[in-house]
């Protein structure tokens, strides 16, 4: 898993809309990369719309929010439809950046393991480098704490 103080790999990974967005794209920005398993499910959907909800106060702080999951473009569609999410939500199905970032391993779930996203947010600094990495992640509350993590690192 990628650490603070690390320079954040780079991707390149298409939106909803089968749009290339990069993380150079947004040099000289904060940005919040969250990683989370699948689309319209339970915990990942909590996680969504309380990003969405926070969305314009993260704007206000210059900070871009960005979900990745291995999840299809045309999957993020209807999730972003279907929930009326404003956030940005990047497909991985390769996995590459998932691997990059040390978020795609064994899971278990309910005693059962698994490949899959283990939930993790990177908080990225505008220069590229890791400021703040929250590994498994509790969805309720957690947008609302990396914002004021981005406000403080603001200060």
């Amino acid at each position: 898993m990628i650490k603070k103080g690390s320079k954040a790999p780079d991707f390149c990974l298409k939106d909803a809309s089968e749009k290339e967005v990069c993380l150079k794209d947004y040099k000289g920005k904060w940005v919040v990369l969250y990683f989370y398993p699948k689309d319209n499910t339970p915990g990942c959907t909590i996680e969504a719309r309380d990003f969405s909800k926070e969305l314009d106060g993260f704007e206000s702080l210059d900070a871009q929010v960005l979900g990745v999951s291995a999840d299809s473009c045309e999957s993020h569609r209807k999730f972003i439809t279907k929930q009326k999410l404003t956030i940005t939500l990047l497909s991985d199905e390769k996995k590459e950046t998932l691997k990059a970032y040390g978020v795609w391993g064994k899971k278990s779930v309910m005693g059962k393991q698994s490949m899959g996203v283990n939930r993790t947010t990177f908080l990225i600094d505008p220069q590229g480098k890791v400021a703040r990495v929250w590994e498994k992640v509790s969805v309720n509350g957690h947008a609302a704490e990396v914002k004021k993590a981005v406000e403080e690192y603001k200060k």
